[in-house]
Parts: structure tokens; C-alpha cells; sequence
């Protein structure tokens, strides 16, 4: 009788929160699309699949011209498990901003990735991947790490590079071979961490 009580009492409240929550995540795309992103007036999403994660790009246009690519990515590389990003890419593949979504890695250090003007951002925005080594210098790569957040830091990498093979999927109309697509829709506006 108390379990069954118990298993009632989650279950009502998960009914009575899955909606707010819902909502909330909504807002905060719109917002993180906001950040990352120059004036639009309307986004086109498109889900894919890159190396078996779910990403979607959000082709972002103004008065019909597209002014940039918002992809939210994301890895389950992190040192504590999922980290998702927005990557705000110009038309060119320029990085115009990035914003973590979601993490959930060890406070004051792998946590530092969400501070302004941290050095993985730096290492990113106002550069075109394309142009860089993907990867955190400790690997050979171009990208700044978090000090004492190495395994933080590789799975930011990790998802920029996913949020990069996204965006070329969608800006040249081709996917490579580790991109599958999924539906399109159009939308209105929308410690010992690591060494």
C-alpha cells in the first residue's frame, strides 16, 4: 500500500511538471538561439544524426536571406556525463558565439566553460573550423583547455566538431558519411577533474 501510494504521488507530480519543464527547455532555445545568432526573423530546423547523437540546426533568415546557422549540439563525453551546446555559425562557417545548454561537470573547474570569455570560447568564437585543428593543444589541436578540465575541455571539443559537421551538412546541402538526416520543419521565431 505505501509503494503503490508512493508510485501514485511521483507520478502526479511528474504529470503536473513535464509541461513546465517542456516549456522551459523552448525558452531557453529561444533564448540561447537569440545569443548566438544576429537579428532573424524566422528559423528552419532541421534534426540530424552525428555519430549517433540527435543535433539540430536552426537556419536562421531575415526577410528571406539567411543570416546564420544556430545548431545545438551535444556529447557524452563530459567528465560527468552529457554536455550540449549552441554553436551560432555565419553563413561562411564563421563561430559567432557559443552557449552551454546543459552541463554538468565538476564545480569550479569543468564548470568554468559556461563563464564568459573562457578559453575554449576564445579558442572558437570569431574563427572558422575549418581553419583550426579540432582539438585542445595537450592533443595537438588549436583549442585552449580549461586548466585542470582536460576531459571537460575534449568534450566541448567534441561537440563544436559535432556542431560543425551539422553545419555543412546543412549550409552545403551534403551530408558526410557520419550525418544522417532526420525531419525538417519550419518554425516562427523563435578534484581530480582531469590531468
Amino acid at each position: 500500500v505505501i509503494t503503490l501510494l508512493a508510485s501514485a504521488g511521483v507520478g502526479a507530480v511528474h504529470m503536473i511538471t513535464e509541461e513546465p519543464i517542456a516549456e522551459a527547455r523552448v525558452k531557453a532555445t529561444r533564448e540561447a538561439l537569440k545569443q548566438v545568432l544576429p537579428e532573424f526573423d524566422e528559423t528552419e530546423d532541421t534534426a540530424l544524426t552525428v555519430e549517433n547523437l540527435p543535433v539540430t540546426v536552426h537556419t536562421a533568415s531575415e526577410k528571406g536571406r539567411v543570416v546564420g546557422y544556430a545548431v545545438e549540439s551535444m556529447t557524452k563525453n563530459g567528465f560527468s556525463g552529457v554536455i550540449r551546446l549552441m554553436v551560432g555559425f555565419a553563413p561562411d562557417g564563421q563561430i559567432l558565439n557559443i552557449r552551454v545548454l546543459e552541463q554538468a561537470e565538476t564545480p569550479g573547474l569543468g564548470t568554468k566553460m559556461v563563464d564568459a570569455g573562457n578559453p575554449l570560447e576564445k579558442s572558437f568564437v570569431g574563427r572558422n573550423p575549418a581553419q583550426m585543428k579540432l582539438g585542445v593543444k595537450k592533443d595537438g589541436g588549436d583549442v585552449d583547455a580549461l586548466t585542470a578540465a582536460t576531459i571537460s575541455s575534449r568534450a566541448y571539443v567534441d561537440a563544436i566538431n559535432r556542431a560543425w559537421m551539422a553545419y555543412k551538412s546543412v549550409a552545403t546541402g551534403t551530408a558526410p558519411t557520419d550525418v544522417s538526416s532526420g525531419a525538417t520543419s519550419a518554425a516562427g521565431d523563435s578534484a581530480e577533474e582531469q590531468t
